[in-house]
């Protein structure tokens, strides 16, 4: 599902994340943003805003898309588990598959 959302946090260095992304998939415990611009490392906690809600994540994995300065990030929610999006998920299988890195 692709949602428009807002990141903020801080980076291993310490650095403000300040940007607007969006979901290219969502489950009730994680996400994969793409148009993530700033350079971020697994372990990073962001705040990822959408619409009112402030969901904090912690990142499991980053992958930079070839030939570009764009990167895709997996993201697992270090809140409470279910109500994450406020969306009505489902369908969706709650195992999450961005505990580890696609094409790793």
């Amino acid at each position: 599902m692709v949602l428009p959302v807002r990141i903020s946090g801080r980076d291993a260095s310490n650095n403000p994340v300040n940007e607007l992304a969006h979901t290219l998939d969502i489950t009730p415990n994680g996400a994969r943003l793409g148009a993530i611009r700033h350079v971020l490392r697994t372990g990073d906690k962001l705040t990822l805003q959408y619409h009112q809600r402030k969901i904090q994540f912690r990142v499991v994995w980053v992958t930079q898309l070839e030939g570009t300065k764009e990167y895709q990030v997996g993201l697992e929610s270090t809140g409470i588990s279910g109500e994450t999006w406020g969306l009505e998920l489902a369908d969706c299988d709650t195992a999450d598959e961005y505990s580890k890195p696609v094409n790793a």
